[in-house]
């Protein structure tokens, strides 16, 4: 055993970086589901002694102790929220909403594209990407059926909007929630910075799928009368439900908004919501929502990439980064985009995230914080929009994919990569001229 232990701390950068990849490699291959490949690869950082296993070393809290890498404002923030969206779903006010702006539309196809990438924009911007697609797909497939057309438009409107959307806040989407918990930024931070921005993407990518889909979607006049004789009012399942869960969750954004007069960190203040709420439910029953499997997938996750960081792997990238930039922040800036934005579309952003987050915070300790806060943004836009590119870049297209076959409209992983470069890159065109204007010029 002392050989082994030996071995591991002469190449623990090493090893614990091959840990890392392989554990890449099988994330992208989803032959295992990568929850289990996160746990193992968790257990084994540990069992290598890449982290500590006791909490305390002569005394003293170990700083190695494996537990300090789990990011538990992460995990928290997920699970409270994930409550919080189970409850308030229930009551069926967001299927209300959705109807609602369906009509309003009037049944024309195109008005309806624009409306249902709107609606999934704002809703993704508050809940998470995979419950609005959840939440609108058996809207869309009623109203393609009414409309009698094809809803594969309406569907990769919905996956795009979705990842744009939920760029735009710091609850928004995963990697938005690891890169706030790093850099120690408050929900309005996300509002001003990213909002804006994420607004002009949405605008131009929207207007392009129109273009691309306006032969297509077109119906019969009788069929659109249809879908504005939507039956709404029985819709709302349980009306005091949803006047509380409304209250609650309102109450919950506002205590993000007003994160720096209140000081309660964003995971207490969404912790503090949910429990409310469950005053009035079954625990078990509610608790049977959350996804367990992201959950613990993000805790074996944060420590494997523990063990790179504890044995300064993390570290030899950011050094390696600012001398392939020659500490240009322009230069570093770009990388970050880019990379994040094409790399994100191949594999799942949550893994390639939390790699990224710690390596700018080590940035940020040899540059400055001046230095290191465009690059938080420019992982954030690339990372959520990169997950636009393929079918495989973040879980709602995944979801949105399988649920379209089951509906006997299947959506090829090249008809999808065709779109969804051109989007990824009209995203990344605009990103990279919001960061330069607006932190670098």
């Amino acid at each position: 055993m002392d050989f082994v232990h030996n071995f591991v701390n002469a190449n623990s950068v090493v090893i614990s970086a091959t840990l890392l990849i392989v554990a890449y490699i099988f994330i992208a291959l989803e032959k295992i589901p990568k929850v289990t490949i996160a746990l193992l690869g968790g257990a084994i950082t540990i069992v290598l002694g890449l982290v500590s296993q006791t909490k305390m070393l002569d005394g003293v809290i170990d700083p190695h102790y494996f537990v300090n890498f789990v990011d538990f404002n992460v995990i928290f923030l997920l699970v409270s929220m994930m409550i919080i969206v189970s409850i308030t779903t229930r009551s069926g006010v967001f299927s209300y909403i959705a109807n609602e702006l369906l009509k309003f539309t009037k049944g024309h196809p195109i008005k309806v594209l624009i409306a249902l990438g709107l609606f999934t924009a704002v809703v993704s911007a508050f809940l998470d990407n995979v419950t609005t697609v959840i939440l609108i797909m058996p809207i869309t497939f009623s109203i393609a059926k009414k409309l009698e057309i094809n809803p594969i438009p309406f569907l990769l409107t919905e996956i795009v909007a979705s990842n744009i959307g939920g760029t735009a806040t710091l609850i928004g989407d995963p990697p938005n929630i690891i890169i706030g918990s790093a850099a120690g930024f408050a929900f309005m931070d996300f509002i001003k910075e990213l909002t804006g921005v994420v607004a002009v993407i949405l605008i131009a990518v929207i207007l392009m799928l129109v273009l691309c889909f306006r032969k297509i979607l077109v119906a019969d006049e009788n069929k659109m009368q249809e879908v504005v004789k939507i039956d709404n009012s029985k819709t709302i399942t349980d009306y005091n439900l949803m006047v509380r869960s409304m209250i609650v969750l309102t109450l919950v954004i506002l205590g993000f908004m007003l994160h720096d007069i209140i000081h309660i960190e964003t995971c207490i203040v969404a912790m503090l919501g949910a429990s409310i709420l469950l005053l009035f439910e079954k625990p078990t029953q509610i608790l049977q929502d959350v996804e367990w499997n992201t959950i613990f997938f993000f805790v074996g996750l944060f420590i494997i990439i523990g063990g790179l960081e504890a044995s300064g792997g993390i570290k030899l990238m950011a050094e390696w980064i600012l001398n392939v930039t020659e500490g240009s922040k322009t230069a570093t800036a770009m990388i970050i985009l880019w990379a994040s934005g094409v790399i994100s579309g191949i594999i799942d952003n949550i893994p390639y995230t939390a790699t990224m987050a710690p390596m700018i915070a080590e940035i940020q300790k040899v540059m400055g914080a001046n230095y290191a806060y465009p690059l938080w943004w420019c992982l954030s836009l690339g990372a959520c929009l990169g997950g636009n590119m393929t079918i495989i870049g973040a879980a709602a297209n995944v979801i949105v994919s399988e649920n379209a076959a089951k509906e006997g409209h299947p959506i090829a992983f090249l008809k999808f990569m065709k779109y969804g470069v051109a989007i990824v890159l009209i995203s990344l065109v605009i990103s990279t001229i919001y960061i330069y204007l607006r932190f670098l010029r």
